[in-house]
Order: C-alpha cells, then sequence, then structure tokens
C-alpha cells in the first residue's frame, strides 16, 4: 500500500473528525466551559478522537504506523488549539475585569461589619455572678413554668394566705403557673445541697399588673440565699453593701432598711437606695421619694426551711430579691423600665 492509498484510507475512516471543522468549533467558544465540553466530545473516554484511536487495530496492518502518527499529531494539535483557546478566554477576562473595577479605590476604608452585642440586663447579671462567684455563691436556674407548690406554699403562702393576693398571677389550664418571683429555688437548692451554702438565682419573672415607668409584666430578679449557722440581720446588711458597692463601683450609694413584710422572711426588710437617676430630687422612676426599693429581703422563714428539709433549729439564713430589672436601670440612667424589654434596637445599640 502506497502513501497516497493510505491519505485516502485515513480521509474515508476519519471523515468525522476534520481539522478544519473542529478548530472552528473550538474558536466560537465563548467560555471555558464551552472549551471542556469541546475536550471532553473529542478527547474524552468516549471522545471521537479516543474511539479512531481504539479502531486501529481494524486498518490493514501496513497501514497502521502512518495512520497512528496522523491521528497522534491530531490530538496533539487539538490539544495546543484548546489551550490557546483557554488562555485566550482568560485574557479577555482579565481585561474586562480591569475595565469594570477601574473604578475601585482599594485604599478607601471598607465597609464595617456590623456586630452585634449583650443586651443590658445579660451585661449586669454577667456582672453580679462575677461577683458573687468571688463571695463564694453558687450561680443557680429553675424553672420559669412553676408548680403552685413551689411558687406559693413552700414559701409560706399557702392557698388562703392574704400575702396570694400581693402577686397577680399568670396561671396556665393545667393549674401551673408563670413564676412570680425567682423564689422558688430557694427550695430547690434547700432540697438539693447540703447547708452550710449559698446561692443565687438570677432570672425571669411574670407578673399580670398594670405597666409604668418602674413596672413591667416581665422582669428579671436575682433571687439570694445564704444558710449557715447563727446567720443574722448583720449578715445580711453586710452583703448587700458588699453587693451594691462592687456593682456600682462606688462607695457613697447611700441605702436605709425599713420593715417589710415577706411570707418568706421573718423579720422582713425593704432595702432602699439612693435614686441615682435624679440624685434623690425625685422623678418618676422614684416615684418623687428620691429612693428606688431594690432588695426585698430578711431572715428565712422557719417554715421555709422546713420545706426545704432544713432543720430551723439548727440553721439560720437570709435571702433577698434584687431586682435586677431595676438596678440595670440606676446603672445605665434608664428613665423608663418599659424601653429594656421594648426590643427598640435605637436603645439597644446604645449599649
Amino acid at each position: 500500500m502506497d502513501r497516497k492509498d493510505i491519505e485516502h484510507l485515513i480521509l474515508t475512516r476519519f471523515a468525522d473528525f476534520r481539522r478544519d471543522e473542529v478548530r472552528q468549533e473550538i474558536e466560537v467558544a465563548t467560555c471555558r466551559e464551552d472549551v471542556e465540553a469541546l475536550r471532553v466530545k473529542y478527547l474524552g473516554r468516549k471522545g471521537v478522537l479516543t474511539r479512531l484511536l481504539r479502531a486501529m487495530g481494524e486498518l490493514p496492518r501496513e497501514a497502521r504506523a502512518e495512520a497512528g502518527k496522523e491521528l497522534n499529531q491530531r490530538k496533539s494539535d487539538l490539544e495546543a488549539a484548546l489551550a490557546q483557546r483557554i488562555q485566550q478566554l482568560e485574557s479577555e477576562e482579565e481585561a474586562a475585569l480591569d475595565s469594570d473595577e477601574a473604578w475601585l479605590d482599594i485604599s478607601a476604608p471598607g465597609h464595617r461589619v456590623k456586630r452585634g452585642h449583650l443586651h443590658p440586663l445579660t451585661i449586669v447579671s454577667r456582672k453580679l455572678e462575677t461577683i458573687f462567684r468571688s463571695l463564694g455563691f453558687h450561680v443557680l436556674d429553675g424553672p420559669e413554668v412553676e408548680s403552685e407548690f413551689f411558687n406559693f406554699e413552700a414559701l409560706n403562702i399557702p392557698a388562703d394566705h392574704p400575702a396570694r393576693d400581693m402577686q397577680d398571677t399568670f396561671w396556665l389550664k393545667d393549674g401551673h403557673l408563670l413564676r412570680t418571683h425567682t423564689s422558688p429555688v430557694q427550695i430547690r437548692a434547700m432540697k438539693r445541697f447540703e447547708p452550710p451554702f449559698k446561692a443565687i438565682v438570677p432570672g425571669r419573672c411574670f407578673r399580670y399588673e398594670a405597666t409604668d415607668a418602674s413596672h413591667d409584666s416581665v422582669f428579671y430578679q436575682c433571687e439570694g440565699l445564704m444558710i449557715g449557722r447563727d446567720i443574722s440581720v448583720a449578715h445580711l446588711i453586710y452583703s448587700m453593701k458588699t453587693l451594691l458597692r462592687l456593682i456600682f463601683g462606688r462607695d457613697d450609694v447611700k441605702i436605709r432598711l425599713r420593715p417589710g413584710y415577706f411570707p418568706f422572711v421573718e423579720p422582713g426588710f425593704e432595702l432602699d437606695m439612693y435614686c441615682l437617676i435624679c440624685e434623690g430630687k425625685g422623678c418618676s422612676v422614684c416615684k418623687q421619694t428620691g429612693w428606688l426599693e431594690v432588695l426585698p429581703c430578711g431572715l428565712v422563714h422557719p417554715n421555709v426551711l422546713r420545706h426545704g428539709g432544713i432543720d430551723p433549729g439548727e440553721w439560720s439564713g437570709f435571702a433577698f430579691g434584687l431586682g435586677l430589672t431595676r438596678l440595670t436601670m440606676m446603672l445605665y440612667g434608664i428613665r423608663d423600665i418599659r424601653l429594656i424589654m421594648g426590643g427598640d434596637l435605637r436603645f439597644l445599640e446604645q449599649f
């Protein structure tokens, strides 16, 4: 078989792989994906050129070498053409990118990513936890949906006790309620820990009552409890003064202690602090008195100790209920309690 016969055989057997047509397909490819599709079409495992190379065995023996040389040359030309088109497309993309971003000033400051922040109540709560932990207190938590036993009866407030009228309550259909104070955790703590011990319970409370500048139906408290031997009012006053001094970072916080009635303590006290909003001149927060009630407190009632499984003849203790929301108002000079839980970002972003 002479050279002319071999060329004729290649042209007839490999008619579906014409160089001019393949080159034209490559030239009109407009993106890298199109070029890759052409590579798969001709050079892939099932591509046209791959199938032709596999069919070499069908040619006469004397034609195989020449045909193989011709097909390998076409393969090399195809690979080069594909690589050249990829390079052209990349150059065009870079030129377009330079043109589109010519207006950018890389020395200009970027846009600051807006970050979140802690709620003021969370800030104050964490500060309180740090202070009390340094004084050896546990930090406890309890359920917000409580049973009548833990919320009232175990705290010396039986069903017929007039003190229940002091706390308007959100009752649930199953007889449970949204806790009106964090004091129920007192009982849970007594059942959990062996005395002596001391703990605080920061958390959310609910009362069905009208709202004003210093009252809201949802508010936060920080219950405190210390159980030990021979605990007296002196221990209570010292602890409260230490708390206020550390939380406000000043030694001149004025307080006053006056008698108050709470069924779960005996004797009971109202610990008031000088209103830092108006500096004692009188405002809507302190109801024009110059003082704000922040710490109802007292010595734990013997009946409460008994409900907690503690012998009041051997152990005693004090308890307090710090108004965490009001304390936050004092710290940040907030004049209306409703702003704290209102969800207004203009207000919250100040912190």
